[in-house]
């Protein structure tokens, strides 16, 4: 059997020929297609550039950037080669840059920003694999800098290369096994050093043909928007799926752009995680409670028939009565349209949403407003997805149903075990953490709870190593707790706290202009955000918040006090992982006096 990535560029030039195949944004804001066989030429450049640099088939390279078209160019490249591309996230700091490419034996980094340069710069005269650096974007290059090439100048290395050059690239890409590891993926990892997971061709070629088989609605009719670092297995695994199902994929640099990007460009697809759908919630729940009564009046009632036809209907596959379609379709055209539109989300196909938990609330309101997303499920050692929902019978607060060729069990302790042909073949250069990770009968320990409901759907309850217990006995799910405060449109990130306490308690960092806008409202006067989130209105609005959103929870589960922070969690002081997940360990050492003082 062939590799689907391998030889992907070069069957879709030919069956699309100048069809576009990605985009580039240019500086001036600007959307560039790059067709398929400029695609095509451009990697067969980059395979030659590569081997003229002395690249060996199944050596690793390295590529530290932020989203760029070049990334996808370069992965080919070297699987044209049988080498091994390494993603290293874009705002991974030096050290993780150092030990990535350390331990992948990384022989060529390519970086994106000036930024990325210097750290690349400082690895490389203190990693010995380390030789040649490309960067995708225009850098200043350091004085006596002698191992530095541009993309461009890649590119035009390749294009000039010898009949032997070519001839060699061409054996490699026709010895290409399904065996061959087609990428290392480092865990960002919310404890210890990143592992890289190794994942296969084999993987891959499995992964892109169950999604196939699942995911029926998709056609070469499709815009994708990769929002997502291509770093992330969820967004590289997508977006080698949409290439090859012949969807153009527009690549957004910068995630601070993406809401005038979907506006923009008006994907059918587009993968994210919880906190984009979380954000687009609050702000048209803050929206409708603005509205004139009328207004509100005619959201509620739009509401609530969406709620009946979409989820008591479409969801199970029923047919709609035709009073209610009559009613919904009213509501559509002058409710739900318009918000779709203003979001840029109007000609929706499928939206993956994966990473962490998405509150029942939220996927049950979108789906409501017929925006398909779709709660999914999966790791970087499961080349992304396990179970997603289906088109029909999907159940809200599951993560969906597996895969097909993919199984799932329930081990000790509830764990969500996964075996098959997208489960990777263990940890680079780790031995004991590659044979901790399998049961005996092959099974890959997820290390996430969870179990199935009667319909077979796959609920997660919570990261093993996440749960905690109070003092009094009591087993807490932090994350379940943090996803519904995730909802609310004043508070941005949340940690709960309580192993071995007494009671839960949460370090919340509140969402600032939306409480700066209540001050105003309320006439509340201050002068530093310090002095305005010790304000008694202000914390009075959070406790009220708080209690509304954990109405249903036991009581020994419920926030009893909580501290508000100035400042948000970031990844560059470590409290965040790469794919934004709470370092537990790392919040609680930096917050400890604010922690204790809510046990005082």
């Amino acid at each position: 059997m062939a590799n689907i990535l391998t030889t992907l560029v070069e069957r879709q030039s030919r069956k699309y020929s100048d069809r576009a195949a990605i985009y580039r944004r240019t500086p001036e804001g600007q959307w560039l297609p790059y067709s398929w066989t400029e695609l095509s030429k451009m990697v067969d450049q980059a395979a030659c550039a590569l081997e003229i640099l002395g690249l060996k088939e199944e050596q690793r390279i390295a590529v530290f950037s932020q989203n760029d078209p070049d990334i996808i160019v370069t992965d080919l490249a070297a699987f044209a080669n049988r080498a091994v591309p390494v993603s290293i996230y874009a705002t991974s700091s030096p050290q993780q840059v150092k030990y990535i490419v350390n331990d992948s034996n990384a022989e060529i980094l390519f970086v994106g920003t000036q930024e990325q340069y210097h750290i690349a710069c400082k690895v490389m005269a203190k990693v010995k694999c380390l030789r040649q650096i490309v960067t995708f974007c225009e850098v200043t290059r350091e004085k006596g800098d002698t191992s530095t090439m541009s993309f461009a100048q890649l590119l035009k290395l390749g294009a000039a290369a010898t009949p032997s050059c070519r001839a060699e690239v061409k054996r490699r890409t026709e010895a290409a096994t399904p065996d061959d590891i087609a990428t290392l993926l480092y865990t960002s990892g919310t404890t210890g050093d990143p592992k890289g997971a190794i994942l296969p061709h084999s993987c891959f070629n499995a992964a892109i043909e169950t999604h196939h088989e699942r995911l029926t609605s998709i056609s070469d009719k499709d815009t994708s928007l990769c929002f997502l670092p291509l770093s992330h297995i969820f967004e590289k695994a997508w977006t080698f799926f949409c290439l090859d199902s012949g969807i153009k994929v527009y690549v957004n640099s910068n995630p601070k752009e993406i809401q005038n990007t979907i506006r923009e460009v008006r994907p059918t697809c587009m993968c994210s995680v919880p906190r984009f759908w979380e954000k687009a919630y609050a702000a048209i729940q803050e929206k409708m409670s603005h509205m004139k009564p009328v207004s509100r009046w005619m959201c509620s009632r739009a509401l609530k028939i969406g709620r009946k036809r979409n989820l008591e209907y479409v969801r199970m596959g029923k047919k709609v009565p035709a009073w209610l379609e009559a009613r919904y379709r009213f509501y559509d055209k002058n409710v739900f349209a318009k918000v779709r539109r203003i979001m840029g989300i109007e000609h929706g196909n499928i939206f993956p949403i994966a990473g962490a938990p998405l509150s029942a609330a939220i996927t049950e309101f979108f789906r409501t407003m017929d925006v398909p997303i779709v709660i999914g499920y999966g790791l970087s050692e499961t080349t992304a997805t396990v179970s997603c929902y289906p088109y029909v019978g999907y159940e809200i607060g599951t993560v969906g149903t597996v895969l097909p060729g993919i199984e799932v069990k329930i081990g000790e302790e509830n764990e969500i075990l996964v075996k098959g042909p997208t489960v990777m073949r263990g940890y680079f250069n780790k031995p004991e953490e590659t044979a901790a990770s399998f049961t005996e009968d092959g099974f890959f320990r997820t290390g996430d709870a969870g179990y199935f409901d009667e319909h077979g759907s796959l609920i997660l309850t919570e990261r093993i190593k996440d749960l905690f217990k109070t003092s009094n006995g009591k087993y807490i799910a932090p994350q379940a707790i943090e996803s519904r405060l995730g909802e609310d449109k004043y508070i941005e990130q949340v940690a709960v706290i309580g192993d071995n306490r007494k009671f839960v308690t949460a370090i919340i960092v509140p969402a600032v202009e939306a409480i700066k806008e209540y001050a105003q409202r309320k006439k509340i006067q201050y002068r530093t955000l310090e002095e305005l989130l010790k304000n008694t209105q202000v914390r009075d609005l959070i406790s009220r918040r708080i209690e509304t959103l954990q109405e249903g929870l036991a009581s020994f589960e419920k926030i009893k006090k909580f501290t508000l922070l100035p400042n948000e969690f970031t990844m560059e002081a470590g409290e965040l992982t790469n794919t934004l997940k709470i370092r537990r360990p790392v919040i609680n050492r930096h917050y400890a006096s604010e922690i204790e003082a809510m046990y005082a």
